[in-house]
């Protein structure tokens, strides 16, 4: 038995030697070759002077011999600022961009980090930035892998306070560190556009004054400063809660949003309680879409909000609580992706959370297409004690019907049953899956030709007379 023992144990240390000796075989033929997962890295569109995420890529030897890769080195050596680590090797300024003698054992692979802090470009658009990093193996076969991204030169604000009368024209974007204040006595106005991207601790505070001076061929966009994907299907700009959004506080009037575009923020737009004889905010063209919290909260405010799409939010995608609102030619639809616990499309109320009254003194629904996942997207919200008056006229809304109520005038009533168990049927595009959609109105929709002329908006984006049926809902023009 001992000596059966002794030559299994010879045998199986034969074979491991052997199998050794098989592995780490190299070979400098001309007809051996690297395999990579890809022939180029993408960094898409970045950020001059503002570090890139980490894309990876692997590399493979499947040629049947070890292979040794004599030099790996970027082509451009550190002139456009691609970083690089090979299988755990920085090629920096010590090796001198470049790392020697790297063996690959058949049947094996490495992994290949790039990161980019660009330079400065010197242009208004964004350029194209490309090195290879290069394969030089020892049969003096070379093999190359391109890097590349489109830079953009960015001018960075933290904790930037406006002070005094400012305006941002549509030059070079800018990133917003830490929050943007506007000072009481102060007026931001933004000129069309112009993009401002806001970090993830970054928001705005306004004291004084926001004018927004979009239009329809140039919007203003207000969204968060990742520019790079989540996964390949699903770029950050798509992931909502990515900045604070835009906060009007109590002594903050008269501000205007005019063709805007703001998304992925947490509570896109807030209007703190404030004096309801004077305008708020108002709040035109525009679109507010994928937000983590509100997309619209007004508290004791008065807002005038006209031809706007208020969209998939967490929260509600609008809520008033007291004060003055007119909502028309609106499309508020709730389709947020991210949790089935999402808000409603609609609450208004003269009542909050906390039991504090707030008079609801006209909150007014013309025009206006309120629907969503659920068979019910609107809530009221009534305390007997305070005033509480609203009307809804030619709209169509996802809520059980309520009729016989002198409030209420010519209200299509959305029913499930009747029309579709999602309400995404109103709409041209409603991918949840892509993060994909477009709130135009499909053809099918029952918005369509229903709103009331005599309220109806006279003019559209290109100051084209609409005809004597308009649609309810947003215009369809109003999309980026």
């Amino acid at each position: 038995m001992n000596r059966f023992l002794i030559w299994l144990s010879c045998t199986f240390l034969c074979l491991a030697i052997v199998s050794c000796s098989d592995d780490d075989s190299f070979s400098a033929s001309p007809a051996n070759h690297l395999t990579f997962s890809t022939d180029t890295v993408k960094l898409d569109t970045v950020f001059s002077k503002v570090p890139t995420a980490t894309k990876t890529f692997w590399v493979y030897n499947r040629s049947g011999d070890g292979i040794r890769c004599s030099n790996i080195r970027l082509a451009n050596g550190n002139q456009t600022g691609f970083r690089v680590n090979v299988d755990g090797s920085y090629l920096g300024a010590t090796s001198g961009y470049q790392i020697n003698d790297l063996e690959i054992r058949k049947n094996d692979s490495i992994r290949v980090f790039v990161e980019l802090t660009s330079p400065s470009n010197n242009q208004e658009v964004p350029t194209l930035l490309q090195d290879d990093l290069v394969f030089s193996l020892e049969s003096g076969t070379q093999q190359k892998v391109n890097l590349r991204a489109w830079t953009w030169d960015v001018e960075m604000w933290t904790d930037h306070v406006i002070d005094s009368d400012t305006t941002i024209p549509a030059s070079a974007p800018i990133i917003i560190y830490g929050g943007l204040t506007v000072n009481k006595g102060a007026t931001l106005t933004i000129e069309p556009g112009a993009t401002l991207f806001f970090h993830a601790d970054a928001g705005m505070e306004v004291y004084g004054r926001l004018i927004v001076n979009g239009t329809p061929e140039k919007n203003v966009v207000l969204r968060g400063d990742r520019i790079d994907r989540m996964f390949d299907y699903l770029p950050y700009d798509r992931v909502s809660g990515q900045w604070k959004g835009i906060h009007f506080h109590e002594s903050s009037y008269e501000n205007v949003i005019d063709y805007a575009d703001i998304h992925s923020a947490y509570d896109a737009v807030v209007c703190d309680s404030s004096d309801v004889s004077k305008l708020k905010l108002s709040l035109y063209n525009s679109i507010v879409h994928n937000n983590e919290g509100h997309g619209l909260k007004a508290v004791h405010s008065v807002v005038d909000v006209k031809n706007c799409q208020i969209t998939n939010t967490l929260g509600d995608c609008v809520t008033i609580c007291g004060g003055v609102c007119m909502l028309q030619h609106c499309t508020l639809a709730q389709f947020y992706p991210f949790s089935a616990d999402r808000g409603v499309a609609l609450r208004f109320g003269n009542v909050n959370s906390e039991g504090v009254i707030y008079p609801l003194y006209d909150f007014s629904c013309v025009n206006t297409l309120v629907t969503g996942y659920a068979d019910d997207v609107i809530m009221g919200e009534a305390d007997s004690t305070a005033v509480y008056q609203f009307k809804f006229d030619h709209c169509v809304l996802r809520t059980p019907a309520l009729e016989g109520n002198e409030r209420i005038t010519d209200v299509v009533w959305e029913d499930p049953e009747k029309t579709d168990s999602v309400g995404t049927k109103h709409f041209v595009l409603v991918d949840a899956d892509q993060q994909d959609y477009d709130f135009r109105l499909d053809s099918l929709s029952m918005a369509i030709g229903r709103a009331n002329p005599a309220m109806s908006i006279e003019y559209d984006r290109l100051g084209v007379r609409r005809d004597d049926k308009p649609d309810v809902g947003c215009y369809e023009y109003v999309k980026p």
